[in-house]
């Protein structure tokens, strides 16, 4: 088992090369369809090693990479750079620190991670507070399907089957946090996405 720094959240780890690309060979279009558009101020909520990061930054105004994981970050960073992207910011912290670590956005984005959340409606607290008045969060989740039935190159890939989370059980923790339900969109092969709002002051 791999060293972990504190407050990683359980089942998270980034895959191994190559299924990453072939479960997500589209990240921009997942980012438009959970709501990213241009002249965004964005966080990336642990953010790993960038994938989605990149799409991000090409059409966000500026963009926050939060992950508990230096050396994932430090990845992100090379991705970036490789690509000529300069509008983002790599930091290495908690997420229930969101709010303190970032400046107030218009949208947060989260893939892969909200099932190993050990209190959800606190992450989602934190990212109200973190977001701007009629700001979004889209989480991008596995569904509750049990781990064999999700392969991708032909091996049973995702968190355990166990760590799995329904969209109504996903609506309901990060409702219970503050925020307020406003779609569920499909992310085949395998996932959803949930999004929901900050209400306007």
């Amino acid at each position: 088992m791999p060293d972990h720094p504190a407050g990683f959240f359980q089942g998270t780890e980034m895959p191994t090369a190559g299924w990453w690309e072939a479960l997500w060979p589209d990240p921009a279009g997942v980012l438009g369809a959970v709501g990213l558009r241009p002249g965004m101020d964005v966080i990336d909520l642990c953010s790993g090693d960038g994938w989605f990061t990149l799409q991000i930054a090409k059409v966000a105004l500026h963009v926050s990479a939060i992950d508990i994981d230096p050396t994932l970050l430090e990845v992100a960073r090379h991705r970036l750079a490789e690509n000529g992207v300069t509008n983002c910011e790599f930091i290495t912290g908690d997420a229930y620190d969101i709010a303190k670590l970032t400046s107030p956005a218009d949208f947060a984005f989260m893939a892969n991670a909200f099932h190993g959340v050990p209190d959800g409606a606190r992450l989602a607290q934190a990212v109200k507070d973190a977001l701007k008045a009629g700001g979004s969060f889209a989480i991008v989740n596995w569904h509750k399907r049990p781990r064999e039935e999700t392969p991708i190159l032909g091996e049973p890939r995702g968190p355990k089957t166990e760590l799995r989370m329904s969209p109504e059980e996903t609506i309901k923790s990060v409702e219970g946090g503050g925020l307020k339900f406003t779609k569920i969109v499909e992310v085949p092969p395998y996932h959803y996405g949930a999004v929901f709002a900050r209400a306007p002051d």
